[in-house]
């Protein structure tokens, strides 16, 4: 069916969340002595602090692995929070984009939340502004509201379900099967991709991601030329024009989980290029390759970083926590709500493992587990 669109397009911000600010606010390049002092005093206060570090596969490769360094996780949004949630540590220091620290908080009220830097956010939250989402709830009642995770806590505390890139398409899909319209938001690629996989009805948000929107098809094309034997990965928030060219398609863990069981040699690689720190660890003998995501004569053919996840760093994660700054608060009422869509989400792929184990299925990486990766 054709989807509709609700024509809300600003992908960026003015002011204190502009990526011109975010850029400007990236550390500096740290030389190895640089870097070795402040490890070392990171960690050191995460363990005065009983504190633990969570990182999201996209930032700084020292604080992955500071974080690992010290019993902390890499991982995707979704199991940063849920680790958060069942760590003893009270202090949890997330180092990622801002609606990654409310999810931390919504899980764990009883624990102090930080954040190197709360300017950083993320392009799909900033296009989808709280009252706006709600006056375009309001206006179809009788529609389920899916909210991906990328989203304020204001927003989600508007939706009946959230959703990750790793288990959308299975909770859509129940959705449709008991004959529920759905109403989407924010990332228009991924909602599309949702759409042609299990043909629900889905009114959609116009959003998309600053850094996976500028992946291009045509571009990919010639590098496969290049590179006929690579297999392409892809992350769902891509143009339809990628994502048809993948091999697989998949969230950060799934596309880690590829790149470690895969037995190609080469892999090009269509999400935040921070992931190849990871997979480079993971899978040291193969070749990553970062998909294209400029055109033609451009002068950077892949500059896929987001300039928010830039701005963590080692001293401005040694400042928040010498200086207890950049705590996440959230209004109770808020977190309540909020809350309630992820419990669904939680109960809902918590079932599902249990109804793939009875059946003796094969666990799909939706809801698989992969040694140092989490969940897929």
């Amino acid at each position: 069916m054709t989807q509709v669109l609700f024509d809300y397009t600003r992908q960026d911000a003015q002011g204190d969340s502009c990526t011109a600010h975010a850029w400007a606010k990236v550390p500096a390049p740290l030389n190895p002595s640089q870097r070795q002092a402040l490890k070392a005093r990171a960690a050191e206060l995460l363990r005065q602090h009983n504190a633990v570090l969570v990182a999201h596969y996209y930032v700084d490769g020292d604080l992955q692995d500071l974080a690992l360094e010290t019993g902390g996780i890499v991982s995707d949004s979704l199991e940063m929070a849920r680790f958060g949630r069942d760590h003893a540590a009270q202090t949890l220091v997330v180092a990622g984009v801002r609606f990654m620290g409310e999810s931390a908080k919504i899980l764990s009220p009883e624990k102090r939340v930080l954040m190197p830097d709360l300017d950083a956010t993320c392009s799909l939250d900033l296009g989808c502004p709280a009252d706006e989402f709600a006056a375009f709830c309001n206006a179809h009642p009788d529609r389920q509201v899916v909210v991906y995770a990328n989203t304020s806590a204001a927003v989600k505390a508007r939706a009946d379900w959230m959703v990750t890139s790793s288990c959308a398409l299975e909770i859509v899909a129940d959705l449709h099967a008991k004959g529920q319209k759905i109403l989407w938001a924010p990332d228009r690629h991924l909602g599309r991709y949702i759409q042609e996989q299990t043909g629900a009805d889905m009114l959609m948000w116009n959003g998309a991601c600053i850094v996976h929107d500028e992946f291009k098809g045509l571009e990919l094309d010639l590098l496969l030329e290049q590179h006929p034997g690579a297999m392409v990965l892809v992350h769902p928030e891509s143009p339809k024009s990628v994502v048809d060219k993948a091999d697989v398609v998949g969230s950060t863990s799934a596309l880690i989980k590829a790149v470690v069981e895969g037995t190609a040699q080469e892999y090009i690689v269509a999400t935040d290029n921070g992931i190849l720190h990871r997979m480079r660890q993971l899978a040291p003998g193969k070749t990553l390759i970062e998909a294209p995501t400029a055109g033609n004569s451009a002068t950077c053919k892949s500059c896929a970083h987001c300039p928010w996840m830039a701005m963590n760093g080692l001293q401005n994660l040694v400042d928040c926590l010498e200086q207890g700054l950049g705590e996440i608060h959230i209004e109770e009422a808020i977190r309540v709500e909020a809350l309630g869509c992820i419990d669904r989400m939680l109960d809902f792929t918590a079932a599902l493992k249990v109804r793939q184990a009875q059946a003796q299925a094969p666990v799909p990486a939706a809801g698989s587990l992969v040694p140092g990766i989490g969940a897929a």
